[in-house]
């Protein structure tokens, strides 16, 4: 049974002042832009950096790569960096309540301009990467990249770039002449380019047709050159890179295309982040309407790395903008993603992006766009916000939807509502680390609740535009009292009063309206919200955030292994930092006991690591399976299952890179380590291992390898 109290008046009004007097840069430790690794107190504003501000027009691109009245956008524009900070200091984005920017991939871009179909493209996007380790001078220069990090984070915003390492820049097999060759360069220094990769930096399997996921991986995505990340130099290249972006203070990343990558390959990239210097990370796998993906699943769940939630986006938009579907599909969605999601709380929700239609389509009801995003704005998950939704800007598919901010107008009425309720999330721990509990639901309406501790949020919405609801028999969480709408009105919402019992009085939704109410108290027993990251090595320190630790230090538990004294490198109420223990590799529970003994709930699918971490390529040739059979790999390490079939790498692959009865996987193992292993088959319930001794190998201590065998009869 958790104990909690109420603040009195004065004490919160000393606390709050003396909050307001630390400043940004003395924020509570969850809050603060030093926390790197949890963002759910956070709000993302999605920056298309060359269609936001141009605050330089010096680094302006020259001839017909650039248009400076953004007419054609598929040229440059001018935004920048610089353009990005003044935006900053004057107040656009902290008066929003933004506390993360992200931003296009900052690496140098091929300077080509590629016709395609008698149209000219460029660049601008930042997706046609030659040289993953300087800038795009359309951008700014290094010293401009750490001018825009110090100043985010003076105003307690933090920084997350856009990462594609799936690929450098279009490219033609056999004509080495096209746009740049895909040619891919090491801070200045050529590595190598597509056509004579005498260096197999590359794939050359065509493009994919998007029929499989091992299609998708190891074939070209359209015309893009596909880096080869079995090749050692890729490998130590893209995390040596990632690591120079770490070095110069970024917050996060958001990694492209992760779909189209070698899975295994990217848990060995995480394990670098996490081992080095860890950030929130989050990668994007495209979901269409409808989709719901146990791959999908298992990727957020064990690559180390969150994701963009696609199956939210989908929903929110069949429901307040298409109509294509009511309130119990969204509960629906709400449910079955918490829990397919180990960490659903990680998930970066958002209602469009730059690779679909914007949200916002119509100009005489913008009522929807203002429900979706208060919507958004409280429920679980990362919420990102794509740049000019607050002005609502309109727009078609790529490049439509990727137009200039047309404004940095603060009264719009979106403006308004994010302005008032992203700050929630820093405020309220039931916003940022809460359960959903849906209390009143109907086609149209839909109320839930978000709980933490005895901290409470209850959001009320109702999207049909012409019909005010009547709510009879609400019940919630709320103490009795009476409660303001947090948005003041401006959704047309209205107070609402709790009886004793958390009943509330009989009240009207009125047509098209959203109301916000809430309750917060001090939490005294250890309750944990958030652990980040969520896969290390022993000896690597996570954060825990939460409520109610205390200030003098406890236990932290991994599994029934004890943490105490100086591997706990901070305690303070909110949030502690502790050193992994020296246990085996494995998926544990953690907790935290407080300097009594009470005991905090359990934050569960925490992966120690084995060591550092390599991408080796499993091969398995004449392994000839029946109908409906597929082949796995496990070993004797907890990265390949610790022998168990149920935790099994696969199922492996067998047509693009080698072909049936040849199988394959690139896996993430421990550095320089010995394994054994073996292949097994496996159809519904039925395990068939194959024969003889168990295989051996050595994985490097860097770099990557390939290991191929016969399966044993």
């Amino acid at each position: 049974m958790k104990k909690f109290y109420k603040l009195t008046t004065a004490l919160a009004l000393s606390l709050s002042l003396a909050l307001s007097l630390l400043g940004p840069a003395h924020a509570a430790p969850d809050t603060s832009v030093s926390n790197k690794q949890n963002f759910s107190t956070d709000v993302i504003y999605q920056i298309f950096t060359d269609r936001f501000s141009d605050g330089n027009a010096a680094n302006n691109p020259t001839g017909p790569a650039f248009d400076g009245t953004c007419t054609n956008l598929r040229l440059y524009c001018g935004g920048d960096w610089q353009g990005i900070i003044n935006k900053i200091n004057d107040g656009y984005l902290t008066g929003m309540g933004v506390t993360a920017i992200w931003i296009s991939q900052p690496v140098e871009n091929i300077y080509s301009v590629i016709n395609y179909s008698g149209v000219n493209n460029t660049a601008y996007h930042g997706y046609w990467a030659r040289d993953f380790k300087k800038t795009n001078p359309a951008y700014g220069t290094i010293a401009d990249f750490q001018n825009l990090i110090a100043a985010a984070h003076a105003k307690n915003i933090k920084v997350i770039i856009d990462f594609a390492p799936n690929h450098t820049s279009p490219a033609s097999s056999d004509q080495p002449s096209f746009a740049e060759n895909g040619k891919l360069y090491n801070n200045g220094t050529l590595l190598g380019g597509y056509t004579g990769d005498t260096q197999n930096l590359f794939h050359h399997n065509g493009g994919t047709d998007f029929s499989t996921t091992e299609n998708g991986i190891y074939k070209n995505l359209y015309d893009l050159a596909d880096l080869n990340h079995n090749n050692s130099t890729v490998d130590t290249y893209l995390k040596d890179a990632i690591k120079m972006w770490l070095d110069l203070g970024i917050d996060g990343i958001r990694m492209d295309a992760v779909k189209h990558m070698p899975f295994g390959w990217q848990k060995s990239f995480m394990a670098t982040v996490n081992n080095y210097k860890p950030v929130f990370t989050f990668g994007e796998w495209f979901l269409g309407v409808n989709e719901v993906s146990a791959e999908n699943h298992k990727f957020a769940n064990e690559s180390g790395m969150s994701l963009l939630d696609f199956r939210f986006a989908q929903k929110v938009r069949q429901v307040f903008r298409d109509n294509t579907d009511n309130m119990y599909g969204l509960k629906s969605m709400l449910e079955g993603s918490s829990t397919d999601y180990a960490q659903v709380e990680d998930q970066v929700t958002f209602i469009d992006n730059h690779d679909m239609e914007r949200f916002h389509n119509n100009s005489a009801n913008r009522r929807k766009l203002e429900q979706v995003l208060a919507f958004t704005l409280t429920s679980r998950g990362v919420p990102a916000i794509y740049y000019g939704t607050e002005q609502y800007m309109s727009g078609g598919n790529d490049p439509d939807n990727r137009a200039r901010i047309p404004s940095f107008s603060t009264t719009t009425t979106a403006y308004q509502v994010i302005k008032k309720l992203a700050p929630l999330r820093k405020s309220n721990p039931a916003i940022a680390y809460g359960t959903t509990q849906e209390r009143w639901i109907n086609n149209d309406v839909l109320i839930y609740e978000r709980k933490f501790g005895s901290n409470v949020a209850l959001i009320a919405v109702n999207r049909n535009m012409n019909t005010p609801a009547t709510i009879t028999g609400l019940a919630t969480s709320l103490p009795a009292g009476s409660y303001a709408d947090v948005l003041g009105g401006l959704l047309n919402g209205n107070s609402l009063t709790v009886g004793t019992g958390g009943a509330a009085s009989n009240f009207t939704l009125a047509a098209g309206g959203t109301a916000v109410w809430q309750y917060t108290t001090a939490v005294t027993s250890p309750t944990i919200g958030h652990v980040g990251p969520m896969m290390a090595k022993p000896g690597a320190t996570i954060t825990i955030d939460g409520r109610g630790f205390g200030a003098t230090k406890g236990t932290v538990y991994f599994g029934s292994t004890a943490v105490t004294g100086t591997n706990i490198t901070a305690w303070e109420d909110t949030q502690i930092k502790v050193k992994i223990p020296a246990v085996a590799g494995g998926v544990y529970n953690i907790k935290v006991a407080n300097s009594a003994g009470t005991s905090s709930n359990v934050h569960d699918n925490f992966e120690v690591l084995t060591g550092d971490q390599v991408s080796v390529r499993f091969v398995v040739n004449n392994a000839t399976t029946a109908l409906g059979q597929n082949v796995y790999l496990a070993g004797s390490v907890s990265e390949l299952g610790n022998w168990d079939p149920a935790k099994a790498i696969g199922p492996l692959y067998n047509q693009v890179i080698y072909q049936y009865p040849t199988w394959y996987y690139d896996v993430s193992v421990p550095a320089g380590k010995t394994i054994e292993f073996k292949f097994l088959k496996k159809q519904g319930s039925t395990v068939t291992w194959e024969g003889g001794s168990n295989h051996t190998f050595t994985a490097p201590t860097s770099g990557t390898a390939t290991i191929n065998v016969n399966w044993q009869p």
